[in-house]
């Protein structure tokens, strides 16, 4: 038998680099003579195909084997051996059995093991079978026995394409999954010619619709013209495109009784007015089936065993779900349009002789669903049914509804427009930029762009969001006051994150005061007399804000309320505010305030010194932004991440939330974000103690002017830059910067009521103060922090003071306030710093128990003093840098070193670095490659 030539290499596939990796293993394998056998699965449109055609031709092209393919043709699957004969006759050579023989008088699944193993022992044989769950079932049973048999020496490889493994169980299985965001973005981009003007609004909802199936996406993106994919055209509703897909789905129902079909229709038409992913209830369709003369007994062994619906249906309590979300629409599509509109007319009226308040709107979209064109009337009904207390993502659906059976281009793009709104307050970022994408841009008026800014805001680039909101105030204006406020305040939040106090003002100055209430006023005036350097008429206007929000229950206004607070420095008071805040959002919504809820919260707890709670909020936060498709609240919500790592630990995990952070937050010009989680990164650069490279990091972030760090947050890093700096031995070389750092810093004490703040100043002071004077600026810091709290800057002032002592030679002194500090770390479970404190400790001479989790390993026999100087000089330091990291002179840290050295048996500072590694001393990186995993 010959190469066969007949399969031809497919075009590039996306995302699928791991599975094109499994199967060049089983065909190096092949290469080598031992044979193996591997299963795909996955539904329609997934690249099964594609994935078996790749391998093919790469096979082919790479060692110029003999290959078998076939494709299944359901029209023959009720032929005994159809399958087996196919595939017999795409060899490109004669067979020692005719395959015609084989069509006639079978063959049995010996004799196929058989005639696979005597073609292989001629040249390695690759064997590839697409759609094989569509075979007959002779043919499955007998290429299943033989590829069980198929292992090592055998030369033959057998890859087979199935819906699902269960006709051929015990063989090694892959299920494909869909494509992720980035690969079906670069297939999106083939498919368009990388076309640069298509709208970003288009493309979202292609790549939602389409769910990362890449049969999907090329079908709709295929379908739509050059102006619809630029965005000058509205989408049509429903995209079209999907029909191969969806056929391909119900093609596996086909062999099910009608009533189970009758059934499938009613779930997947109950669904219409549930949100997605939702599910139906089953109650409902109980009382359906039955109204569609299906028997108590059939209802039963569908609804309730996953057997009695091929696996189509799976329950989960009282809602009833489609197995894949394609598969309730390849129903819907399948049915005769007919049968359709009497299913959803039959849900209409059980659902409409129910509460009539609350089944009003899920029976009127089941009427707009059984429409059979534009219904002005009953468009107007949904429109008045869409509101509270149903939920938004309830609205948003009945009001796409109504925009379908719309019959004014304006009313329709209004409602669209409406129904994008309720969908962006569910949460459903995705749902949202669909429902504008069918919103012509000639039709816009002033709420699409407010739309479109409010989740640019939160998922897009905070300058573009910032200029659409003002777009949409000024057309706003005159007929909206409420979103024209909304419009505003979310302008002058992104000119926030993007760290422009000059545009943050801008949008403030342009609240219309007459609009606004009271405390909306104050807050406005207050946060514009700060920014403007009038700090007390600005506190006072705040604080007036705070008091009213005592009252409040609103969760914009309190929201606002704890911005007050931390502006004014009350982090206790913003605490409060932030937990209020968040129980009305849990309560009453709308979920898309979630996770801006719990950033406020987390970052007010950062500021308290509750780092724990903190952590807990903002993980709770992150998960909230992810689901609801909000990538600059995930940025901010991993910066507050980072920074709570940066107390706690792992450098590690600090050092991924920041990386996460910055990588978020550059694209979108999220500047509070990325000062927050460079300075997270700087701190736990001084736990480790690493003070030159904080000092390096925080000096951009706390000197003053543009293109340096967050305004709002500069003060605050501060202390860690002073701390950095005098610990690093550089405070003669960064004097000026230092010393206005530090004036500035003295200045904004005096306007913060932040209860941290004097002992922080105090104890800058302190780091900066001759050797005589440094002890009583130490002692008026811990005064400060005895009238503050928080044991986690106290346990810092008590370590600086502690290494000062020490550094004195005054060892035995040194030691009280280390111990202190140790104590106190550990009780915040600080465990970096904690680890800090008791190396300095060691050093002064006193043992430290077993809870110290850098214990020595490998250093044991060394003093402590030898320890901590081995582990820095096996980080990558220089005499010099563990002289002024350990306050002493490099002449001891050479002694000290030499005898490390001769203690351990090692000759160089490679040796020792791969000691401490493989003992387990110390988790150590190569330097080049943690200053890449910081940045």
């Amino acid at each position: 038998m010959t190469p066969s030539t007949t399969v031809h290499s497919p075009l590039r596939l996306y995302g699928r680099s791991g599975e094109l990796a499994i199967l060049e293993t089983l065909l190096g394998k092949l290469r080598t003579g031992d044979g193996g056998a591997l299963v795909l699965t996955a539904p329609p449109g997934l690249g099964r195909t594609a994935l078996l055609r790749q391998a093919a031709a790469h096979y082919l092209r790479g060692h110029g084997g003999p290959v078998l393919y076939a494709s299944a043709a359901p029209t023959e699957q009720r032929l005994p051996y159809s399958g087996l004969h196919a595939l017999l006759c795409s060899a490109p050579g004669p067979l020692p059995l005719a395959p015609d023989t084989v069509l006639s008088s079978g063959i049995t699944p010996g004799a196929l093991l058989g005639l696979l193993r005597a073609l292989g022992a001629e040249q390695p044989l690759l064997v590839c079978v697409d759609d094989a769950h569509l075979w007959d079932p002779d043919s499955r049973a007998a290429l299943g026995f033989a590829a069980r048999r198929l292992g090592a020496g055998s030369r033959v490889a057998v890859v087979i394409g199935a819906a699902d493994e269960t006709a051929f169980a015990g063989l090694p299985a892959l299920r494909l999954g869909p494509l992720d965001d980035d690969a079906a973005t670069a297939l999106l981009d083939r498919l368009t010619d990388g076309a640069a003007d298509v709208d970003p609004v288009v493309r979202s909802e292609l790549l939602r619709e389409a769910a990362g199936n890449p049969r999907l996406l090329a079908g709709l993106a295929g379908r739509l013209t050059p102006g619809q994919l630029a965005g000058r055209t509205a989408l049509p509703y429903p995209l079209p495109g999907g029909e191969s897909v969806l056929d391909a789905h119900a093609a596996h129902l086909d062999g099910l009784s009608c009533d189970t079909h009758t059934l499938l229709l009613l779930a997947a038409a109950a669904e219409e007015h549930e949100p997605d992913g939702a599910g139906s209830d089953a109650a409902l369709l109980l009382r359906a089936g039955a109204r569609a003369g299906l028997s108590a007994s059939h209802l039963d062994r569908v609804l309730f065993a996953p057997a009695g619906s091929a696996g189509a249906l799976q329950r989960a309590g009282s809602r009833v779900h489609f197995s894949h979300p394609l598969l309730r629409r390849a129903v819907l599509h399948r049915a005769p349009p007919g049968r359709r509109r009497a299913v959803h007319e039959l849900l209409a009226g059980l659902l409409g002789g129910g509460e009539p308040d609350r089944a009003r709107l899920p029976a009127l979209v089941q009427k707009a669903c059984a429409s059979t064109g534009p219904d002005a009337g009953l468009a107007e009904q949904l429109e008045r049914a869409a509101t509270a207390p149903r939920p938004h993502g309830e609205r948003s659906a009945a009001l796409a509804r109504a925009a379908a059976l719309s019959t004014d281009d304006a009313l329709r793009a209004a409602r669209f427009t409406a129904a994008a709104e309720q969908a962006r307050l569910a949460g459903d970022t995705g749902r949202a930029r669909a429902m504008l994408a069918r919103v012509g841009p000639h039709l816009a008026e002033g709420a699409a762009p407010y739309v479109r800014g409010m989740l640019a805001l939160r998922d897009g680039p905070v300058a573009d969001a910032r200029e659409a909101l003002l777009a949409a105030a000024e057309l706003l204006a005159p007929h909206d006051p409420r979103r024209t406020l909304d419009a505003l305040f979310g302008a002058a939040e992104a000119a926030w994150a993007m760290g422009d106090a000059i545009a943050y003002l801008d949008a403030m100055n342009r609240v219309p005061v007459a609009a606004a209430d009271r405390p909306t006023a104050q807050y406005r005036a207050g946060m514009c007399a700060v920014l403007a350097g009038h700090p007390d008429r600005g506190h006072a206007l705040l604080r007036c804000c705070l008091d009213s929000a005592a009252r409040a229950e609103d969760a914009g206004e309190l929201l606002r309320a704890g911005a007050c607070a931390l502006v004014l420095g009350e982090v206790d008071a913003a605490c409060r505010a932030g937990a209020r805040a968040l129980a009305v959002v849990r309560t009453r919504g709308p979920e898309a305030l979630l996770p801006h809820a719990l950033e406020q919260l987390a970052y007010a707890e950062l500021r308290s010194g509750q780092h724990a709670r903190a952590r807990a909020h903002a993980l709770e936060g992150l998960h909230a932004a992810c689901r609801t498709g909000q990538r600059n609240s995930a940025a901010h919500l991993h910066a507050v991440l980072a920074l709570a790592a940066s107390v706690e630990g792992p450098a590690e995990a600090c050092a991924a939330h920041a990386d996460a952070a910055l990588t978020g937050a550059g694209p979108h010009g999220l500047a509070q974000a990325a000062t927050l989680a460079t300075w997270a990164v700087a701190r736990a650069d001084l736990a480790a103690g690493r003070p030159g490279e904080a000092a390096a990091r925080l000096g951009p972030l706390v000197r003053p002017g543009p293109g340096t760090g967050h305004f709002a947050t500069r003060m605050l890093a501060v202390p860690c830059y002073v701390e950095a700096v005098v610990l690093s031995g550089r405070a003669h070389e960064a004097g000026g910067e230092l010393a206005v750092a530090v004036q500035e810093f003295t200045l904004w004490t005096t306007r913060t009521t932040d209860p941290q703040v004097p002992a922080q100043l105090a104890r800058c002071r302190a780091l900066l103060a001759p050797a005589e004077e440094a002890a009583a600026r130490y002692e008026e810091a811990l005064a400060h922090h005895d009238r503050a709290g928080g044991d986690f800057e106290r346990a810092r002032t008590r370590l600086l003071q502690g290494q000062l002592l020490r550094r004195l030679r005054r060892t035995r002194e040194a030691r009280g306030p280390l111990r202190d500090a140790l104590v106190a770390f550990e009780r915040c479970s600080a465990r970096a710093w904690a680890g800090r404190a008791a190396g300095e400790l060691r050093a002064a001479g006193e043992a430290v128990d077993a809870r110290d989790r850098s214990g020595p390993g490998p250093l044991a026999a060394l003093t402590p003093q030898q320890q901590r100087i081995a582990r820095c000089v096996a980080e990558g330091a220089t005499n010099r840098e563990v002289a002024v990291r350990l306050s002493v002179s490099p002449r001891t840290v050479d002694h000290h070193l030499r005898n490390v050295f001769a203690a351990l048996g090692v000759r160089s500072r490679t040796e020792l670095a791969r000691l401490l590694d493989r003992g387990g001393g110390a988790r150590l990186q190569d330097r080049d490659e943690k200053k890449r995993a910081d940045l």
